[in-house]
C-alpha cells in the first residue's frame, strides 16, 4: 500500500500546473448554481448558474439555461441567458446565445447567431 501512495497520480489540477478543470459530458445534467476556481469545460445540459473564475468553454453538444460569467467564454452550443465575459467571448459558427451579454472583447464567426444586448468594456 506504501508503494501505491508514492506512485500515485498526480490531480488533474496538478497536472495543469496547478489550474483545476471541471468538464461536464455530454450525458451530465446540471440543475442549479455551480461556482468554480479554474476552468468549465461544459457538453451537457445545464439550467441554472455557471460562474468560474478561469475559462468557460461551451461545447456543440451542450444546451444551457442559465446565466454565464467567466474569465474567457466560448460558445459552440445552445445557451439561454445572459453571459460575462471579462476579457473575451468568442460564438464559434455552430453557437447559439439568446440573452445579453458583457464583454472585454467580442468574436462572432459566420454562422453563429447573437441575440441580445451586447455592453463592452474595452477590456
Amino acid at each position: 500500500m506504501a508503494q501505491a501512495e508514492k506512485t500515485a497520480v498526480p490531480a488533474s489540477g496538478a497536472q495543469n500546473g496547478g489550474t483545476n478543470v471541471v468538464s461536464l459530458g455530454p450525458r451530465d445534467v446540471l440543475q442549479g448554481r455551480l461556482e468554480i476556481q479554474g476552468d468549465l469545460k461544459v457538453a451537457g445540459n445545464v439550467e441554472g448558474d455557471l460562474k468560474a473564475s478561469g475559462d468557460v468553454s461551451v461545447d456543440s453538444t451542450a444546451t444551457i439555461q442559465a446565466a454565464i460569467e467567466g474569465a474567457n467564454v466560448s460558445v459552440r452550443g445552445q445557451v439561454t441567458g445572459n453571459v460575462t465575459a471579462k476579457r473575451r467571448l468568442t460564438l464559434a459558427g455552430t453557437g447559439r446565445l439568446n440573452g445579453d451579454v458583457k464583454v472585454g472583447r467580442l468574436t462572432v464567426e459566420d454562422g453563429a447567431s447573437l441575440n441580445g444586448n451586447v455592453t463592452m468594456s474595452g477590456g
